[in-house]
């Protein structure tokens, strides 16, 4: 339960500062807003409170500061109006005014799939009780990404950065700016890292696709795209090696790791009607390769072997049910966020980089029985 309200927390810290910024930054006159009347009046804002006092927004925020020169009869019309619209700043706009932070930040190249979601999830239940406001920064490849992430980190006690967002100089920059955790990409030098082992589990996995027989595997994803799946490629290649099976062709590239994307890789390897195996780089991507599969006249666990990553939800509900990698997603965002608060802290822990193991899940999809 705990966890569930920490998570409506974040959730409506969210939408109070979406709301607040909309009006800060596009609709600072209230009269002038286009809104209707009671969308106005849903909640009162800094541009009432200066108003009804009589001064800028700028002096409200000032007045609101104990340490800041504000003439005591300003500083009382400032409060009086304030208790007068019931209006008090949140802590995140407390936090993005650069005050006195109490927040931490997690950034990462995309919030889409359960993936993303598990470990901000996870990450947000080692927040909960600090009394810490959580920000969420989604890159997407935006050009404005740097300039973000250095006012962000400006405004916040501790920073999280998933996979490879940002090129190793600004994560240096970063480092010496802010308590820094870079979670799923190759470590730097004096600054705490935290991966998932991935290597030898894709070994394994294709190993246990050889005892099955299966000789022309191909591979599902994009090693050029994260570190991750990278290394998933790693390890394919390694256990062909190892086995002395040849590979029957490099990677199919993805643009997303996402369902619809499977399904047209499916689609393109299935055309080889030889290909008796598919390892996918995510459990969503090995959902579309099923889909492929099915309109191909293929079978599951039978004439054809398909095995994802991660272990999502999903994976147990396909039918046949999906043989994967279990990923400790939710833990790798909790141990992000107890390492963070470590440097926080002011614990003298020396940089490091942290490996989470991960677990083959034998399902039914590469030809076990039930």
């Amino acid at each position: 339960m705990a966890d569930q309200g920490g998570s409506d927390r974040t959730v409506a810290w969210i939408v109070e500062h979406v709301e607040d910024a909309e009006w800060w930054v596009t609709k600072p006159d209230n009269r002038a807003s286009g809104r209707p009347d009671g969308a106005n009046r849903r909640r009162p804002t800094v541009y009432q409170v200066a108003d009804l006092a009589g001064v800028s927004i700028a002096t409200v925020s000032r007045a609101l500061r104990p340490d800041e020169p504000v003439a005591p009869e300003t500083r009382q019309r400032v409060l009086a109006a304030a208790r007068t619209l019931n209006w008090w700043p949140s802590r995140a706009a407390q936090t993005l005014a650069g005050d006195a932070h109490d927040a931490v930040a997690i950034v990462m190249p995309d919030l889409a799939g359960p993936y993303y979601a598990q470990v901000v999830a996870g990450f947000e239940s080692e927040v909960v009780g600090r009394d810490s406001v959580v920000m969420v920064l989604a890159t997407h490849g935006r050009a404005a990404s740097e300039r973000l992430v250095r006012e962000l980190a400006s405004r916040i006690d501790g920073l999280v950065v998933m996979g490879e967002s940002f090129p190793e100089e600004i994560l240096h920059e970063l480092a010496a700016q802010v308590p820094l955790v870079l979670v799923a990409r190759p470590a730097l030098p004096a600054v705490t890292t935290l991966v998932c082992e991935n290597v030898e589990a894709a070994e394994t996995l294709t190993r246990h696709l050889f005892d099955h027989g299966r000789r022309r595997l191909r591979f599902v994803g994009d090693p050029e795209g994260t570190p991750d799946v990278w290394e998933r490629w790693t390890g394919f290649v390694r256990a062909h090696t190892d086995a002395g099976v040849a590979l029957v062709d490099g990677p199919l590239a993805c643009d997303r790791l996402e369902p619809e994307s499977g399904y047209l890789a499916g689609l393109e390897v299935l055309r080889d009607p030889e290909v008796d195996a598919v390892v996918c780089a995510n459990d969503e991507l090995a959902s579309g390769v099923y889909r492929a599969a099915a309109e191909l006249g293929r079978t599951v666990g039978e004439d054809l072997a398909v095995t994802g990553w991660d272990d999502v939800t999903l994976a147990a509900h396909l039918s046949p049910r999906l043989t994967t990698v279990r990923q400790p997603m939710r833990q790798l965002g909790a141990a992000a966020g107890r390492l963070l608060f470590d440097q926080i802290g002011g614990a003298r822990v020396s940089p490091r980089t942290v490996q989470l193991d991960t677990e083959l899940v034998i399902r039914q999809s590469c030809g076990c029985p039930a």
